[in-house]
């Protein structure tokens, strides 16, 4: 009778190598993506330069933008003139009944805005009861 030798299962290997390239291409794209979905939201504005800027005291706040092309946005939701005053009831009523809290409104539009479309929102915002406003600017260098 033959005997035929037994063969030796062969031990399977994990392969790193592979995978490392897997997880490096995972953590290169999320970084990527991670970095760029911030100034994703919203329209890009350049502020104006002050050199009075200063920092908002923490209270509740409404961030409305205006852009060069005429686009009106409150909280980063396209909204047109004629809704604003809606739009930022539906955010944040301007204060609470007892007068405890303020919402403010911050405008923050592009440097090239005419002046005129901002104080058409100004009346917008004192007509809705919003009194406390300040207009976004980046401090000036030098």
């Amino acid at each position: 009778m033959r005997h035929w030798p037994d063969e030796q299962p062969h031990r399977s290997r994990i392969e790193i190598i592979p995978m490392i390239d897997v997880m490096m291409f995972l953590l290169a794209f999320f970084v990527l993506i991670s970095v760029n979905v911030i100034p994703a939201l919203g329209i890009k504005t350049k502020l104006p330069k002050s050199s009075a800027a200063q920092q908002l005291d923490k209270m509740r706040k409404i961030v409305v933008t205006l852009g060069t092309d005429g686009i009106l946005q409150v909280d980063g939701k396209s909204v047109p003139l004629a809704g604003l005053a809606s739009a930022l009831a539906a955010s944040a009523p301007p204060s609470k009944p007892d007068g405890s809290a303020k919402t403010a409104v911050l405008i923050n539009g592009d440097g090239a805005v005419e002046l005129q479309r901002v104080i058409e929102v100004v009346d917008v915002l004192k007509a809705g009861g919003y009194d406390s406003f300040s207009i976004a600017t980046k401090k000036k260098s030098g």
